[in-house]
């Protein structure tokens, strides 16, 4: 049964820092309303993403690319009116960050109209002076790399990335340059295990995985794969904490319990 969470201090960019040179694993889930959001936080939930993962949970999109900075915003601000204890992270969606300027303008509507405390951007070294220059202006950043959804197109479906030596030696050097233009975490998306461990202990930054392996300092999936009700097939890293739980409150619970523990994911979730 769900006993509740008890924390009273809201979680920063400093706290997941903190936990990082602790060991102590970060929990992660995507919410887009007002409700989710106040059943996701009490559940103990160290950081909400609002991503652009609503063009196909809330909107039925096949993909991320028709979601406007107006849909991200909008779903932010519900989130945002839970008032969670979490860290609150948004995606700046397609082509928002396209130019410097371009990150410039729409991470400070992010923060001012979505009230983000931390937005999360696709891309890898072409990125360095739009992260160098956000953190300069006091915008916290998230920096995305593995499998890019915005790249879909690009990289030819939803793969695998890193499985290549020379490709993952790229996204190794990647997570550097970003780490070191000022970004506040990584997020790694469908790499080899290995991969991520070693990115999570190469950087100085939190290192948050979604089939990334156990070694990542932690953990993020889709609230509507966790809770067993996206149509369709369920991604392979993914689990259905709903299984056996009492309640949609015990299921987050479990989750965050499960990556506290280190219980997921396991080999069967990882490549």
């Amino acid at each position: 049964m769900y006993t509740g969470d008890n924390r009273k201090r809201p979680v920063t960019v400093a706290t997941l820092a903190r936990m990082k040179q602790a060991g102590e694993k970060i929990a992660c889930m995507t919410a887009y309303d007002y409700t989710f959001a106040a059943v996701t936080d009490r559940a103990g939930m160290d950081v909400i993403l609002v991503g652009d993962s609503l063009g196909m949970t809330m909107q039925g999109r096949e993909t991320t690319l028709p979601v406007t900075m107006e849909d991200l915003i909008y779903h932010a601000r519900c989130v945002a009116a839970a008032r969670p204890t979490a860290l609150l992270m948004v995606d700046m969606p397609f082509m928002s960050h396209a130019t410097v300027d371009d990150a410039l303008r729409n991470g400070a509507r992010m923060m001012k109209e979505g009230s983000a405390q931390i937005v999360k951007l696709e891309g890898g070294r072409e990125q360095v002076e739009a992260v160098r220059r956000l953190s300069g202006a006091g915008v916290p950043v998230c920096a995305h790399l593995g499998l890019q959804p915005q790249s879909v197109h690009k990289l030819g479906g939803y793969r695998v990335q890193g499985r290549d030596a020379a490709d993952a030696e790229a996204m190794i050097d990647d997570a550097r340059a970003l780490a070191d233009a000022g970004a506040d975490m990584i997020l790694l998306e469908c790499v080899p295990s290995a991969v991520g461990a070693r990115i999570t202990r190469e950087v100085g930054v939190p290192v948050i995985g979604i089939g990334a392996g156990p070694d990542t300092d932690g953990q993020i999936l889709v609230l509507q794969d966790v809770l067993g009700i996206t149509p369709g097939q369920t991604p392979s890293f993914s689990r259905n904490f709903m299984a056996g739980a009492g309640s949609i409150q015990d299921a987050l619970a479990a989750y965050v319990t499960a990556v506290r523990e280190g219980a997921f994911p396991l080999a069967e979730h990882s490549f």
